[in-house]
């Protein structure tokens, strides 16, 4: 039987009328209604709130103002399109239908990842940055198998060295290498007495990977300055994303890689070529050892583009998809 998707709300006058109309064609072109509420759905409030009634049947649509006659001739269309398909037992045709009359778990869970993804998005962004800040936590109260759990899981994600990560409940937020030059803070090397951190093949620079701390010292966040920035950042975005109604669009993908990608890639590879043996790259590139303040800075930036490039395109790929349910779901219950 031909379906007719009717977006409405409660108390549309506008939409009884059209309702009115379909049961005067009911006789002439069978059809089953199918009524979607847009409250159900923000994305289909943002979609249809200034327009319904809006009707869709086929692959044709109408909205308000809806006529009795412009209904008919829609709805009269629709019907010789599907008994033509019919006829011609178009196979993608007689999938999309036999598709459309079962709802299985499957078509659920996408439903319900579709309406709460940004929930999820958040939740586990929460986590992942939040484990790292509790490993310092843990260690200060003498809880030191959980900690250690927590510094091993994220090793594979961070290279941990103590002297580009944060230090929580000692002496200092933060303790640099001599080479990044900030004058009043004491170095990594002073703090702990490991020596040669400065040679990227120094086989010490694996002692600053596992140094955790002290209660003096304080101890090592498991992620280090840049990632801690680049997803707190995310997480902040999600946050004002869903607070906002998840109605932010886009950035520009010129503007993500130009504040994104190119602050973060210049202090980062800068001095990684920096910091090469190789004498004749010295001369083009002076040794450098990025600062604790440009690494989160140029995290946080990287952080916030990517997530103000990437979260609207993925609410606009969820609200499609909450579209599709919501309308499949009215037609299975209307068939019932």
């Amino acid at each position: 039987m031909l379906n007719v998707t009717l977006y409405t709300r409660k108390d549309c006058h506008l939409c009884e009328e059209v309702k009115a109309d379909l049961v005067e064609l009911q006789s002439k072109y069978p059809h089953r209604l199918v009524e979607v509420d847009i409250d159900s759905d923000s994305a289909l409030v943002a979609k249809y709130g200034q327009t319904i009634p809006v009707v869709e049947v086929g692959p044709y649509s109408l909205q308000a103002p809806i006529t009795r006659q412009k209904l008919q001739m829609t709805v009269g269309a629709a019907f010789d399109r599907k008994n033509q398909l019919e006829k011609l037992e178009d196979p993608e045709y007689k999938m999309r239908i036999e598709k459309g009359k079962t709802v299985n778990a499957g078509d659920r869970v996408s439903y319900w990842i579709a309406r709460r993804y940004l929930l999820l998005l958040n939740l586990f962004m929460f986590f992942y940055v939040g484990l790292p800040f509790l490993a310092p936590t843990l260690m200060k109260l003498n809880i030191e198998m959980p900690a250690q759990v927590i510094y091993r899981m994220y090793k594979p994600f961070c290279h941990q060295f103590g002297f580009r990560s944060f230090f929580l409940y000692g002496e200092q937020a933060f303790y640099p290498l001599e080479e990044a030059g900030l004058p009043g803070v004491k170095t990594f090397e002073q703090a702990t007495g490991i020596p040669d951190l400065n040679d990227p093949y120094s086989f010490t620079r694996f002692d600053a990977r596992n140094y955790i701390g002290d209660s003096t010292v304080g101890y090592k966040v498991a992620l280090c300055e840049r990632d801690s920035a680049i997803y707190l950042a995310i997480l902040l975005f999600g946050i004002i994303f869903g607070l906002t109604g998840r109605r932010i669009k886009s950035v520009h993908w010129l503007i993500w890689l130009l504040i994104g990608i190119g602050p973060i890639g210049l202090d980062g590879f800068s001095q990684l070529f920096s910091q090469f043996d190789w004498p004749w790259l010295a001369s083009i590139i002076p040794y450098r050892e990025s600062t604790p303040y440009l690494r989160v800075l140029t995290g946080a930036l990287f952080g916030l583009m990517t997530a103000w490039f990437a979260y609207p395109s993925i609410e606009e790929s969820m609200r499609e998809t909450r579209q599709y349910y919501a309308k499949k779901f009215a037609a299975y219950q209307a068939s019932e």
